[in-house]
């Protein structure tokens, strides 16, 4: 079983950053993949980036270059650096984590950015 936390979302203006936290107990040892996923009102879940335990990371085409996803293994922590915020980018962000084929989420964590 594992849980993951997410902190971090708030209310931010348009080109302004964000970083979101997620934190996974009891830890990320034997997590294959981690990622940020995200619910706009009346839109499906997205993907919105990934990581692996080998450090391999993909991006939605939309958050390229703008946002960055790390993990560190000693704070069992995964996190989503978002610069360059648009108001497309508001939804509710979804930590994800696949151990051993099991998905687990996070409860999520609401992003704002107003124009």
């Amino acid at each position: 079983q594992v849980q993951l936390v997410e902190s971090g979302g708030g209310l931010v203006q348009a080109g302004g950053s964000l970083r979101l936290s997620c934190a996974a107990s009891p830890s990320i040892s034997g997590i294959h993949i981690m990622g940020w996923y995200r619910q706009a009102p009346g839109k499906q879940r997205e993907s919105v980036a990934t990581i692996t335990n080998g450090g391999d990371t993909n991006y939605e085409v939309s958050v390229k270059g703008r946002f960055t996803i790390s993990r560190d293994t000693a704070k069992n922590t995964v996190y989503l650096q978002m610069n360059s915020l648009k108001p497309e980018d508001t939804a509710v962000y979804y930590c994800y984590a696949n151990r051993y084929g099991s998905a687990y989420w996070g409860q999520g964590t609401q992003v704002t950015v107003s124009s």
